[in-house]
């Protein structure tokens, strides 16, 4: 590839990281694929562990201030905070793939290790933020299945007749936020087993019956 800039490279090392894993890719073949000698690549970073830095590091900022904004209750909140989050898991789809796959082995690299952070944080904040373990069971099913659905089709969807890109965004926004939406009451027995779920409102319709009438 001639005329390499640093985003080439950067997007080249974030897709074999993200395809073959970080043990499996190499700077030689990051090299290669970037036209550009190893001794080159070392140039501009010092390891393999500075690259996938380099190349995960925007995504984790990302996704630090879409946490910053995370507001546990209200519809407002919700629907601004699932708007930036689906938009977060379908752009950066490969940057998904390392966190999940390979986080807990690659904490050590800086900008992953603060990956693993922003997931304990936003955990955190659900615990003190949703009240029933019915709730925070929902929030982590919406965004963790969200974000481990993108990456995981990401790397096994057919490659002909892909879904557009927009319905599935529309599919995500809708299912997250009826995961996040508020919990109905349940009916339970004394042994704590669900009998049945109260609507979470009932009718506002009132009948009355007419005055009878009086004799003058």
């Amino acid at each position: 590839m001639p005329n390499t800039t640093a985003d080439d490279l950067r997007r080249i090392a974030l897709e074999q990281f993200s395809t073959v894993g970080f043990a499996g890719a190499s700077l030689g073949s990051i090299a290669e694929e970037a036209g550009m000698s190893k001794s080159s690549v070392l140039y501009h970073y010092a390891s393999k562990e500075a690259l996938l830095d380099a190349a995960v590091t925007p995504a984790v900022e990302k996704l630090h201030a879409i946490i910053d904004g995370f507001a546990p209750a209200g519809e407002d909140g919700h629907a601004t905070f699932v708007a930036a989050f689906v938009d977060f898991v379908l752009e950066h789809g490969a940057e998904l793939h390392i966190f999940i796959g390979q986080g807990q082995a690659l904490g050590n690299v800086g900008a992953i290790g603060r990956a693993n952070q922003l997931v304990e944080r936003l955990a955190g904040l659900a615990d003190a933020g949703i009240p029933t373990v019915e709730g925070r069971v929902r929030f982590g099913m919406a965004l963790g299945g969200a974000a481990y659905l993108v990456a995981a089709t990401r790397a096994f969807a057919p490659t002909t007749d892909p879904v557009p890109e927009e319905e599935i965004r529309s599919a995500l926004v809708v299912s997250i936020t009826q995961l996040l939406a508020p919990i109905p009451p349940a009916v339970r027995s004394a042994g704590g087993e669900v009998l049945a779920v109260r609507p979470l409102s009932a009718p506002s319709e009132s009948h009355t019956s007419p005055e009878p009438a009086h004799a003058g």
